[in-house]
């Protein structure tokens, strides 16, 4: 009897593997359509542009957030949102709960949550979590890094966070910048309960840079057997964007001393996204050391060899009715998914 329940519990995970595998790959031949989130230092909350070709972005509110942060986190504002689609269909968000401009807002007494002497600039303590099946009816909660285990009370700062899909391990991996105090500034992993309220595991080092320097703003992409973290390095010459690559999903980095953007001026926040169909990838980059700040992109096909596509509206890649952008992030969606949004937001876009 007890054989016979092991072999129909192998059986259902094997047939529910075989499901999941099917509708990932009908959602991938799917895609017709891109989605790109933001926020804006004035709101600190969240905003959606879709693209139908990759190149040109609208704003589905005209410029206006989405999702306002002082609705969804604890220091009421979000920065940092990353987008990520599960094996389920299902759409996950992460975003640093962090407002640097509360105590001028009005909406605390001190410039920080805690003394900055101690915890350093912009400390904060959680990231804001949500899920969703349609991209317009969202749970969330907010999972403070500072309580989940004993020793990590003192974390200065939980930054950036992204999601990922262990296939081996069968669970969601969060990934994101975490200081000790007012130490340097490290990547870490965890894993993630499924309900997406806590962490179930103590965060790890996802990579160690060679120099005892601030890295910050990991962000992974698998192509083929590889993974590709893009981060960025406080090293000579300012912040800019490097790349790390591995067999493994949360190991095994090898440091690579090439500067991947082309900006001479500081840039953070690396993400990728592939374009519908081909073989290239685009990496956007927020260069904060310009006025105004803006995006910038490069694109490859092997990561090897990146081309400069220059910036919002000074290039390409097109920002139709909206400005300033901080901390972006792209995914694919299917025809109806994407003019599903439209239609809500009443944007007159066709798919």
């Amino acid at each position: 009897m007890k054989n016979l329940l092991l072999v129909i519990i192998a059986l259902t995970m094997f047939v529910s593997c075989i499901g999941q595998n099917k509708r990932m790959s009908l959602q991938k031949n799917q895609m017709s359509a891109y989605l790109l989130v933001y926020f804006k230092d004035e709101s600190h909350s969240l905003y959606f542009a879709l693209s139908r070709d990759g190149y040109s972005f609208t704003d589905v509110n005209g410029g206006r957030p989405v999702i306002s942060g002082d609705t969804i986190s604890e220091q009421k504002g979000v920065r940092d949102p990353y987008l990520y689609r599960g094996p389920d269909g299902m759409f996950y968000m992460a975003m640093t709960d962090l407002h640097i401009f509360a105590e001028k807002e009005g909406l605390r007494s001190t410039e920080w949550e805690r003394d900055g002497k101690q915890f350093g600039w912009g400390n904060n303590r959680g990231m804001v979590l949500m899920k969703s099946p349609d991209l317009l009816n969202w749970s969330h909660s907010v999972v403070r890094v500072d309580k989940s285990f004993s020793g990590l009370d003192s974390i200065g700062c939980a930054w950036a966070p992204e999601l990922i899909w262990d296939t081996n391990r069968k669970k969601m991996m969060i990934y994101f910048t975490m200081r000790f105090h007012n130490g340097q500034n490290r990547l870490y992993y965890a894993y993630l309960d499924n309900s997406l309220t806590k962490l179930e595991t103590y965060p790890e080092l996802l990579f160690k840079y060679p120099a005892d320097l601030s890295y910050i703003d990991g962000d992974i992409t698998r192509v083929g057997n590889k993974f590709h973290l893009m981060y960025v390095p406080h090293d000579k010459g300012g912040p800019g964007i490097k790349q790390a690559i591995s067999d493994s999903l949360n190991k095994g980095y090898t440091y690579d001393s090439t500067w991947v953007d082309p900006e001479p001026k500081a840039c953070e926040a690396p993400t990728v996204f592939k374009r519908i169909g081909q073989d290239k990838w685009v990496l956007i980059y927020d260069i904060y050391g310009i006025n105004p700040h803006n995006f910038g992109f490069s694109e490859t096909t092997d990561f090897v060899k990146f081309k400069d596509l220059g910036h919002f509206n000074e290039g390409v890649m097109k920002a139709t009715n909206f400005s300033s952008p901080k901390h972006g992030a792209v995914i694919h969606l299917t025809k109806k998914e994407a003019q599903r949004l439209a239609n809500h937001w009443a944007l007159n876009m066709k798919f």
